[in-house]
């Protein structure tokens, strides 16, 4: 082996590579040294948001589900037929893919049965004529120790037996103490005098707030006691169900069977009562819609002591007052609500109140739409006396009515008779409006003929074969009625004039403006 200066390849070698390792240990080891050995944990120091289970908690003993039972006759000797019909074939004589007979299994009716998918009571004795079999299935809550529970009127409705399902399991049969259908509301009763029932109460719905937490509990889908966390998305949503609509607005998961259940909030005391949800596939998406707690309260209170809903009645057709009909009365704002016509011997005819009058206030209240008004003269007893405040001609009037009591299943609208034939005289034109008309049959008013597609009278959605009654409150027969009812009006420096137009629907009001041409 070859020398290099005195030494040796392989020593030269060897230490070559203690050194190399020497210089790789020093290189890498300090930064593995420094280092430790695992991460620290994330810490985030924001604020918590609260727990709802002490709130759950406290509440849940006191929301119960509601079962209810009708009695069902069968629609003929073939006592496993519903009175169900089906395109003139019963529930049996359908195909067993039929949608309908497969959305009924699911989702309960004939051919479900009253245990499948659900849990219950066993089915009740023989299948014979006017037995009871389950129809509907809700929830409710406690408002009182000794047994009173809430819920929705169209849970109960129509039902013969009622049992409640605590959440500890435990039933008990309740009898129905009272419904009112127009607030969707019912009070049923369990007869129990040596139980105390937790219960709770209502809020003061006038300090909640659109954010505010709401824990909704019930009955969804038959399953039991589900509680789900949501806050309030709006106040005095209008879903058109009915005069008194003015519901909360929130977006807790809630789905068929919560109905009658209660909303809370962090002080476990509830808030508004479900009675809707807005859904295109029939599950939750976000919007449902509960009844305040000031509307039950009243209500409920009612229900109690006489077992029904007595309420004022003013007998008058009314409709919202726009921006262009508050300007065409010569009213400083858009609010109020305008008599369309009041009703044959109602108390407002009776008291002098007026087509084209505007209420304004009651007892001294202003009243902001028809909605308003409605529930204004509905929180008052029958027989009450209120002073009713009009903007009648340009000018502010006050009438005294005493109320009476709002019929059972009074209708808003008044009847109108069809005027629809022909009548023989000419057409003539109001060309500033855009309308051809002649004079109607009997010779009140006059009947629209032709509406010119570009004209605001289009844009308001008249239309040919309804009837002009009245300009400014000031009956009319030809088109010179209209014409001097409208220099008056221009004279008064008024850029629009307001229309009373009948149709097969009832009657209404429109403002057209008269600027034009």
């Amino acid at each position: 082996m070859s020398q290099i200066k005195g030494r040796s390849f392989r020593s030269i070698l060897k230490s070559s590579t203690a050194a190399g390792l020497a210089a790789v240990t020093l290189l890498t080891a300090a930064p593995f040294a420094a280092a430790p050995a695992f991460a620290a944990p994330v810490e985030v120091n924001a604020p918590q948001v609260p727990s709802f289970g002490d709130v759950v908690q406290a509440v849940l003993p006191a929301v119960v589900s509601v079962r209810v039972q009708s009695n069902v006759q069968p629609a003929s000797n073939d006592e496993s037929n519903f009175s169900f019909n089906f395109g003139g074939r019963g529930f049996d004589e359908l195909p067993d893919d039929h949608p309908l007979k497969r959305f009924f299994r699911e989702f309960g009716g004939p051919g479900a049965g009253p245990e499948e998918g659900r849990p219950g009571r066993p089915p009740h004795g023989d299948h014979g004529p006017g037995r009871l079999r389950p129809t509907a299935q809700g929830s409710g809550f406690f408002i009182s120790e000794d047994g009173y529970i809430v819920t929705n009127n169209h849970v109960v409705d129509d039902g013969a037996a009622f049992t409640v399902v605590l959440n500890d399991g435990k039933e008990y049969d309740a009898k129905l103490v009272g419904k009112d259908s127009r607030t969707d509301l019912a009070l049923l009763k369990v007869d129990e005098p040596k139980v105390k029932f937790t219960y709770v109460q209502f809020a003061d719905d006038s300090k909640v707030r659109v954010g505010d937490w709401v824990v909704a509990v019930g009955n969804p889908f038959g399953l039991g006691g589900t509680v789900t966390a949501g806050i309030i998305s709006a106040r005095g949503r209008n879903i058109g169900s009915g005069p008194y609509d003015d519901y909360l607005q929130i977006d807790a998961a809630v789905n068929r069977g919560n109905s009658g259940g209660p909303g809370f909030n962090l002080n476990g005391e509830v808030v508004g009562i479900n009675t809707a949800i807005f859904s295109p596939s029939g599950g939750n998406v976000g919007i449902a819609f509960a009844i305040p707690a000031s509307v039950a309260k009243d209500v409920i209170a009612k229900l109690k002591d006489t077992g029904t809903v007595s309420r004022g009645w003013l007998g008058v057709q009314i409709q919202p007052v726009t921006k262009d009909i508050a300007d065409s009365l010569g009213l400083a704002e858009d609010s109020g609500a305008l008599v369309v016509a009041p009703q044959a011997g109602s108390p407002g005819e009776k008291a002098g109140i007026k087509q084209g009058d505007v209420v304004t206030a009651v007892n001294g209240d202003p009243v902001k739409d028809p909605r308003d008004l409605a529930r204004r003269i509905a929180a008052f007893a029958p027989d009450t006396t209120v002073d009713v405040s009009l903007w009648r001609d340009g000018k502010a009037t006050e009438v005294k009515v005493k109320l009476g009591e709002l019929p059972a299943d009074q209708s808003a609208s008044a009847e109108t008779e069809n005027n629809a034939a022909p009548a023989p005289e000419a057409e003539q034109e109001l060309s500033s409006l855009g309308l051809s008309v002649r004079p109607a049959d009997g010779g009140k008013g006059l009947a629209i003929v032709d509406v010119d597609p570009d004209s605001d009278a289009a844009d308001k959605g008249l239309k040919s074969g309804e009837t002009i009654t009245s300009v400014n409150n000031q009956e009319v027969s030809s088109v010179a009625d209209v014409q001097k009812v409208i220099d008056q009006a221009k004279k008064d420096g008024r850029t629009r004039a307001l229309f009373q137009v009948e149709s097969d629907a009832g009657s209404r009001f429109v403002a057209l403006p008269i600027n034009q041409g």
